[in-house]
């Protein structure tokens, strides 16, 4: 069901992707950098988390919803974009995602939800489940959902491990970020510019 050409094929452009820059890694990345190697890999399985459920949405066909209904596309859009526009003026507001002050520390709990909205309320990696992965199917060799599942969730493994391993390495540029603050203030300004790019780039998808 699973040809070791195609699954090595598709591993390699999941791999590429996850190394792109992006609002999730960059949560992963910041969360490392300020509270240690338990909060970036909590980060990435948050994120893992989020891929996950567009998987398992364009298995049940809700993401072919999302491409096909212009009211459940622009409500999906809307509120992804809303959502990352938040995270950049409330990075760009308090410059807490870089931070090395232990009364600024976030809960495990809040990092969690965080990594999570922002991957599941963002409707790129839904489509790019929806476009990307149906190439790698041959219904001929067994039920598509199944290989739709699989691949999925090998994407969303690959998603939450390499942005755990982002986090823990960038654990050892703390004490090196921790004594140049005003690193660590470029740093928050770039990831907050960052999450607002991305959401404005949201709001101007179309549904073609």
């Amino acid at each position: 069901m699973f040809p070791m050409d195609i699954w090595f094929t598709y591993t390699t452009a999941c791999v590429l992707l996850v190394l792109s820059p992006g609002p999730d890694n960059l949560l992963a990345i910041g969360r490392g950098l300020s509270q240690g190697r338990l909060a970036a890999i909590v980060s990435g399985l948050s994120s893992g988390m989020g891929i996950l459920f567009h998987v398992t949405t364009a298995s049940l066909g809700l993401t072919l919803l999302i491409q096909t209904s212009a009211v459940a596309f622009w409500v999906v859009k809307l509120v992804g974009a809303a959502y990352l526009l938040w995270l950049g003026v409330k990075v760009l507001r308090s410059r807490s995602l870089v931070t090395f002050a232990p009364a600024a520390r976030q809960p495990l709990r809040s990092i969690l939800l965080t990594g999570f909205l922002s991957a599941a309320l963002n409707p790129k990696p839904g489509f790019f489940v929806l476009a990307f992965i149906p190439q790698f199917i041959n219904p001929t060799l067994g039920s598509v959902t199944v290989q739709m599942l699989v691949y999925g969730f090998w994407f969303a493994l690959l998603t939450a491990v390499g942005f755990s391993l982002m986090g823990i390495f960038a654990t050892r540029l703390s004490q090196y970020i921790c004594q140049r603050p005003r690193l660590a203030n470029g740093l928050n300004l770039g990831a907050g510019l960052t999450f607002i790019v991305s959401g404005l780039s949201i709001a101007a998808l179309s549904q073609k």
